[in-house]
């Protein structure tokens, strides 16, 4: 089925952050950052699908030819910012339909490239990856990095900063609704160009944006289990905060299963005469919530006591989380000390995840 993801994120100085790094890594290319004099070398990566710069559509007929150069309009966007602090790109990080094909699925995010650049007069960097290939990856993870400058394009180069980096404050100045809305338009947007392009394939899966509340749809959000710790448990380790986050969701759901079994109760006024499933005259009930708890733990392994058993404060998750990582960045170095060392210059990033 086709799932709905849709994220972003800023790239900033303070953060160590650098777009020529970025948009390197994404395209698997190597670039020259001039303002630090570092080479960003990528061309060994095997999964880049598609990539393009996209333009607004007013500077069709304008010779843009600079900023159609990747390496010269990433390092114009570094070279425009002089704060230490500066932010020098976003980037929209978006799933593709695995039900689209390979043209279908550029189409659909190449349109929706060209509605974000027309609306806010940035340019971006389009890339399309195909799915990893590590053990433990999912083959439906196609998607889109969306990496967009934050000043506006010109013929001569990067101008004003774009409306979505200023304050709210400012933006009210200008007549314009806080910030927070233009990320709340864009999820909606890419949900319904999505649904478009199902909808012309003649897919019957739709995506929708909106939290399960607003859906409708009345169960406990699956728990979100944060980067490192899925990596940890991906390589085989024990993660205390994956842990404790599933153990959170078990107990929401339980107690949503004992809520609506009270409900039910309250609703449904037990019957004056026996059930003739009692055995040995009993006329209690199993109660639906037992009823679904029991399903639920036959069709799931219990787990072992030790991995039940998690750390009660956040003080113990965030030491034991600290640990978990150190053991695990050893022992990958102590089985990678014979292997060939990168060549300078190269890093790799692993910014591609997102649970499907």
């Amino acid at each position: 089925m086709a799932v709905y993801f849709l994220n972003l994120k800023t790239f900033g100085r303070s953060g160590g952050s650098s777009a020529v790094s970025a948009a390197a890594y994404r395209a698997g290319e190597r670039i020259l950052d001039e303002r630090t004099g570092r080479t960003y070398d990528h061309t060994d990566r095997q999964d880049v699908l598609h990539k393009e710069i996209v333009l607004p559509g007013h500077l069709a007929d304008s010779d843009m030819s600079w900023a159609k150069e990747r390496a010269q309009l990433w390092n114009a966007a570094e070279s425009a910012e002089s704060r230490n602090n500066a932010r020098v790109a976003r980037e929209y990080l978006v799933a593709l339909p695995v039900e689209l094909d390979a043209d279908q699925r550029v189409n659909l995010v190449r349109g929706f490239s060209q509605e974000l650049v027309d609306r806010y007069r940035f340019a971006l960097d389009l890339v399309v990856h195909a799915p990893r290939d590590y053990p433990g990856s999912d083959p439906r993870n196609f998607h889109a990095h969306l990496l967009a400058t934050t000043r506006e394009v010109t013929t001569e180069g990067l101008a004003a900063k774009t409306t979505l980096e200023l304050n709210d404050s400012r933006r009210r100045d200008l007549g314009l609704e806080p910030v927070v809305h233009e990320l709340l338009f864009v999820r909606e947007r890419w949900a319904t160009v999505t649904n478009e392009a199902l909808r012309q394939a003649h897919v019957e899966a739709r995506v929708d944006h909106r939290s399960l509340a607003a859906q409708g749809i009345d169960r406990e959000p699956y728990p979100y289990i944060p980067r490192a710790a899925f990596e940890m448990e991906r390589h085989g380790y024990r993660n205390a905060q994956a842990e404790r986050l599933r153990l959170d969701y078990q107990a929401r759901v339980q107690a949503r299963m004992e809520r609506d079994a009270g409900h039910a109760s309250l609703a449904s006024p037990p019957s004056p005469w026996p059930s003739s499933s009692s055995s040995a005259g009993q006329t209690s009930r199993e109660s639906p919530s037992r009823r679904e708890q029991t399903s639920r733990e036959s069709a799931s392994p219990r787990e072992p006591a030790e991995r039940v058993k998690a750390p009660q404060t956040l003080e113990e998750i965030r030491r034991q989380a600290r640990e978990d990582w150190a053991r695990m960045r050893q022992e990958s170095a102590e089985k990678a000390a014979g292997a060939q060392e990168p060549a300078a210059g190269q890093e790799y990033f692993k910014d591609d995840h997102f649970a499907l």
